[in-house]
């Protein structure tokens, strides 16, 4: 009882307070005053009244006093989940009549219709509030430079808690306008849904494909972006100076870093500089971690770990505050962990790391290397994480590329040893040879020596090596060493593997293709991975494949780069599709075609000539020096014609049209059609020779002279090397900025990419400071235009995305690279040894250099690869597969995409799988064959429409045609196509079809008239008419010819009694015959006219 009666006298003394709160809130309402020496009667202001609830519209009275002049205010402020503190309706005035009686002042809310209505079609946003504020302030006018003229700040002020209504109880918003059925009806069916925000982790997979890291300057670049989460994104922000964040790395190490030290991965940030965190590697092995603390300060620390080589290894990097830890942890094949290692080391102050600032770089980097090896899965925990989980994906493959490297290691050192025992000891005979005591007692009673360094274990696991080399003990013995085993034993396989022009990989040759991959032979291990991926000899293995395809590039070859880079663009054959590691691969191959490029006259490069084999044109533009072309041209040359001798000197000097190349010779023509002072051209051919000193004596006076006189004459690249010309030897860069500016303008790619040097180096002398940006416009429109250097420059800074106003776009980046690669000169020497092979009837040699280019997504070897499959193999299905890579492209050649159309609508015509989705894809090709300028796509466009097919949206779209036009007005403007592009003087399938079309079109416009119809029918039943009379008109005549004859051998019997009075049935044939005629005239005019008349009408249909 004493319990209960506390606890009533409680809640009694409660009551009382609240009551008496509510008494003083009534009778002086919530104000503050500040001091000012100013009474609350003179500066005060109140709420006379104003509403409980939040209703738009409603009438707020405010009851104040001013001593002087004054501002005053009234504000309605929310507070929602997600801010706190936002003004939505404010409303202002002033009084500048000081010592008035208080006076009171309607003010009319206007709230915001998502606060104040229910949720409907026109107000479809519902603000959910925590709390509404209605408050009002006061401050004089003279102190608002003090104080200012707002809430917090005020002389005076009061507020009030309005209560908000639920969302089913506010009133409806007065509509102004009344929405359609169909709309108001989506909105009732889709009104009540919740959306929910898409999930967003904080781990990151920086990298789930393997990465081969050659040493060089290249690695993938990423770029990570905000939360889009708010909270995620808040957390992130404020964790940058207290950072806690994990990197897991896996790497594979082949060798030591040979340049100092070389990058694991980097980060930099939005000024080109190195931030938290800096993973590099030294020539020791040890690992260097150099990271930015929160004064703005470097440091680094060098751990205790060494990493080993040629096994897998798991760098588990975390931050967290000051404190940086290293765990190193290696995984045996098996795919289990080793013993586990960590280094930890703590700074002074709290590290400073915010990932969305600037990029990161997997492996090497602009300014920095990378490391020798490959990279496996990297995970980034943003906001670290209790327990890492980064397995090894791939496993199975990861796994036999350790294998594979430990199998290598062996075969080199049996092979290091084999050659040495060569080296040291007498030819051995090849009946001399390793083995065990048993089987050297089958020829002989007794043992025989063994010379040789190679086991008997080892003989039985490499025996196809072993044989190979005791068969090349001579060629061995005279001095070939590892080196040049691979190349040797890679051209033995080649020419082994086909037996007269059919294709016969024996196991054998396979296993002497991986010793040739070991030996460091790339174009070997190129081929393995085709084999593998095309199912080749050897089952299909998708892992086996990207196992030889990462070993072919990390000897940084250029097909092979090229190969990976196609592979991760296009996503085929088990390769992730990733540009941003297909960027990786281009730039480093940018980079070697522009070094080759200073090297063009080197014996193993040639230009890339886009020569099909199905094609007797562009095999008609193939003139070696034997051939009548050829001599010809030299015939004119000699002769003293220009444009020959020209021709002549460029064709010798880069060795085009299958022509050997012969610089002396070319530069002997380029001499003479130069001196002629009449073409710009060759003046400045000749005069960039003289400049350079290639294949001629330098002579830069000469080489000047002609510079000059082909721009005065309107060579717009001698503008160019005028402006190179002042730049290099005359140091005068305000006339060479001049001079490349005028190039620029021109179309001149090389006169843009050194505006965008000028730009990037300051040396511009009107603006010395650097301009990125506008290098890179620079850089980019040159690189379109095929300029080898400005394509990586502008891939770049495309794929770091650090400029301002230009996005990252590592796609663009990757396609600008691949064209200006394509025409590496290495390739193009490939390219020719595949033409030269496939003239002289080598076809297999020449398919097997045609499909490590067509590895590589060159079109025209993917063409040609596909044409000799179909000659050597035409009941198997290789050639399909590259026809169908060829149309992946960024620009395929239409050949392709008409096959692979065809072959699509065949199967759908023959019943085999989807037909309306065979169609579709078949019309898809077609469309874009159409688009690349070939006829035979439209023609095959107007025949599926002809038989009722119905083209994609995606089609139509390409092709600006109507979906909701009629079939004869679909078919007939694609035939109208078709025919612009053919011969107009000569008579073409599609003239011929767009012929029949329209008169087809005529004829039923025809039958839909009355008249005309009558007409037709008149037409024919008067053609049939006419030549019915003249068929009876022929049999007729033919009976009076036969009679005649029977009269004139009776003539002499008859009396003449009979002859009169055989006269009269003579007549009446006569007058038959007269008749005959006359109908058979009057039947051909009527056929005539009728004939006329249809015509006439059909024409003027056609028209």
């Amino acid at each position: 009882m004493k319990v209960s009666h506390i606890k009533q006298c409680g809640y009694a003394i409660a009551a009382l307070l609240l009551s008496l709160g509510q008494c003083m809130t009534h009778s002086t309402p919530t104000s503050s005053l500040l001091t000012t020496g100013e009474g609350l009667d003179d500066n005060f202001i109140e709420f006379d009244s104003a509403p409980d609830l939040v209703l738009d519209g409603s009438v707020v009275n405010v009851f104040y006093g001013c001593s002087r002049a004054c501002e005053l205010g009234v504000e309605v402020v929310v507070s929602t989940p997600i801010r706190s503190g936002v003004t939505t309706f404010r409303k202002r005035w002033t009084n500048r009549r000081p010592f008035q009686a208080p006076t009171s002042r309607p003010v009319r809310l206007r709230l915001l219709p998502a606060l104040a209505y229910r949720r409907d079609f026109f107000n479809r946003h519902f603000l959910e509030a925590q709390e509404v504020l209605l408050r009002a302030w006061l401050s004089h006018l003279d102190d608002c430079s003090e104080t200012g003229t707002h809430y917090n700040s005020s002389l005076a002020r009061t507020w009030k808690v309005l209560r908000t209504l639920p969302a089913s109880e506010r009133p409806a918003r007065p509509s102004t306008a009344c929405p359609s059925w169909s709309a108001e009806l989506t909105w009732l069916l889709t009104r009540d849904r919740v959306h929910q925000c898409p999930h967003e982790p904080d781990t990151v997979d920086m990298l789930t494909f393997p990465f081969v890291s050659t040493g060089e300057r290249f690695g993938v670049v990423r770029k990570l972006q905000p939360f889009l989460n708010r909270d995620l994104e808040r957390a992130r922000l404020q964790t940058v100076n207290h950072t806690r964040n994990i990197l897991s790395v896996w790497v594979y190490l082949l060798e030591r870093c040979d340049k100092g030290m070389c990058s694991i991965i980097h980060h930099v940030d939005g000024h080109t500089k190195y931030t938290s965190p800096l993973i590099q590697l030294t020539d020791t092995g040890d690992v260097i971690i150099q990271m930015r603390l929160a004064t703005g300060e470097d440091e680094a620390f060098k751990s205790n770990l060494a990493l080993p080589l040629r096994t897998w290894i798991r760098l588990d990097f975390s931050v967290e505050g000051s404190k940086v830890s290293l765990e190193m942890t290696p995984a045996d094949v098996s795919g289990g962990h080793g013993g586990k290692t960590l280094s930890t080391f703590q700074f002074q102050d709290n590290i400073h790391y915010n990932d969305t600032d600037g990029y990161f770089v997997i492996g090497g980097g602009k300014h920095i290397p990378g490391i020798f090896g490959y990279f496996g899965p990297i995970k980034n925990y943003r906001f670290g994480t209790q327990k890492v989980e980064n397995p090894l994906l791939s496993e199975k493959a990861l796994a036999d590329l350790e294998q594979t490297h430990l199998t290598c290691e062996e075969i080199k050192e049996q092979t290091v040893a084999f050659l040495q025992a060569l080296t040291d000891s007498p030819l051995i005979p090849k009946s001399d040879r390793c083995h065990a005591r048993y089987l050297g007692r089958w020829d002989t009673l007794e043992q025989t020596t063994c010379r040789h360094t190679w086991s008997w274990e080892a003989q039985i696991k490499h025996s196809t090596l072993f044989r190979f080399l005791q068969t090349q003990q001579e060629n061995l013995y005279q001095g070939i060493r590892t080196k040049h085993l691979g190349r040797e034993l890679y051209d033995f396989v080649v020419s082994e593997m086909f037996d007269g022009l059919q294709i016969q990989p024996s196991p054998a040759m396979v296993d002497l293709l991986k010793a040739c991959s070991c030996f460091g032979h790339p174009r070997a291990s190129l081929l393995l991975a085709t084999m593998h991926f095309a199912g080749l000899g050897v089952p299909v293995d998708q892992q086996q494949g990207h196992v030889y395809s990462l070993i072919g590039a990390v000897a940084d070859d250029r097909l092979a780069l090229m190969h990976l880079g196609y592979k991760h663009t296009q996503g085929t054959d088990g390769f992730l599709k990733d540009f941003d590691m297909a960027y990786g691969y281009y730039s480093n191959v940018g980079v070697q075609s522009a070094i080759d490029q200073g090297k063009i006259l080197e014996n193993q490069q040639l230009p890339t000539e886009l020569i099909r084999l199905n094609n007797e044109d562009d095999l008609g533009r193939v003139t070696p020096e034997t051939s009548d072309q050829f001599q010809f041209l030299h015939y004119q040359a000699e002769s003293g014609d220009l444009e020959s001798q020209k021709h002549l000197a460029r064709i010798l000097f880069w060795g085009q049209n299958g022509v050997s190349k012969d610089v002396v010779s070319a530069v002997r023509w380029f001499k003479k059609s130069a001196m002629q002072m009449k073409d710009p051209s060759a003046m400045y051919d000749y005069s960039i020779l003289l400049v350079k000193g290639q294949g001629v004596e330098r002579n830069l006076t000469l080489g000047f002279q002609l510079l000059q006189k082909a721009a005065e004459m309107g060579s717009v690249q001698a503008l160019n090397g005028l402006g190179w010309y002042h730049c290099v030897k005359l140091k005068d860069h305000k006339t060479a900025m001049k001079y490349f500016e005028q190039a620029a303008h021109n179309g001149s790619d090389n006169g843009m990419y050194n505006l965008g040097v000028y730009y990037i180096t300051g040396k511009n002398p009107d603006d010395p400071a650097k301009n990125e940006t506008a290098a890179f416009w620079h850089f980019l429109n040159a690189a379109v235009a095929g300029h080898v250097d400005a394509a990586v420059e502008a891939g770049w800074y495309l794929s770091t995305g650090r400029l301002a106003g230009v996005a990252q776009d590592a796609r663009r980046a990757v396609i600008i690279l691949k064209q200006v690669c394509e025409r590496n000169g290495h390739l193009g020497f490939l390219l020719r040894e595949a033409l030269q092979d496939y003239l002289q009837g080598m076809w297999g040699e020449a398919l097997v250099k045609y499909v490590l280019l067509a590895e590589t997504g060159l079109g025209v070897a993917q063409n040609n690869a596909a044409h000799l499959w179909g000659e050597l193999e035409p009941g198997m299905d290789y050639h399909w597969r590259y026809h169908n890579h060829s149309t992946f492209n960024e620009a395929p050649h239409a050949s392709g995409l008409l096959t692979m159309g065809d072959y699509y609508y065949r199967r759908g015509s023959s019943g085999v799988g989807d037909r309306p989705s065979l169609v579709s894809q078949a019309a898809s090709l077609y469309s874009r064959a159409a688009l690349a300028g070939s006829p035979q796509g439209l023609f095959n466009l107007a025949v599926l429409a002809e038989e009722g097919h119905v083209f994609p949206r995606s089609v139509s779209a390409q092709l600006d045609v109507s979906p909701h036009a009629g079939l004869d007005a679909v078919v007939e403007e694609l035939l109208q196509r078709c025919l612009a592009f053919e011969d107009e003087d000569n008579v073409t399938p599609c003239s011929l079809a767009l012929l029949r079309v329209q008169i087809g079109k005529a004829w039923r416009k025809m039958t839909q008239n009355f008249a005309q119809l009558t007409l037709a029918y008149a037409s024919l039943g008067s053609v049939i008419s006419a030549l019915l009379i003249l068929l009876i008109h022929c049999l007729l005549g033919a009976v009076d010819r036969s009679g005649t004859q029977g009269d004139a051998a009776r003539r002499e019997h008859v009396s003449s009694r009979a002859v009169t009075a055989a006269r009269v049935p003579w007549l009446s044939r006569l007058r038959a015959k007269q008749r005959l005629h006359r109908a058979s005239d009057w039947a051909v005019t009527a056929a005539g006219v009728f004939l006329c008349a249809l015509c006439l009408t059909v024409s003027c249909h056609l028209l």
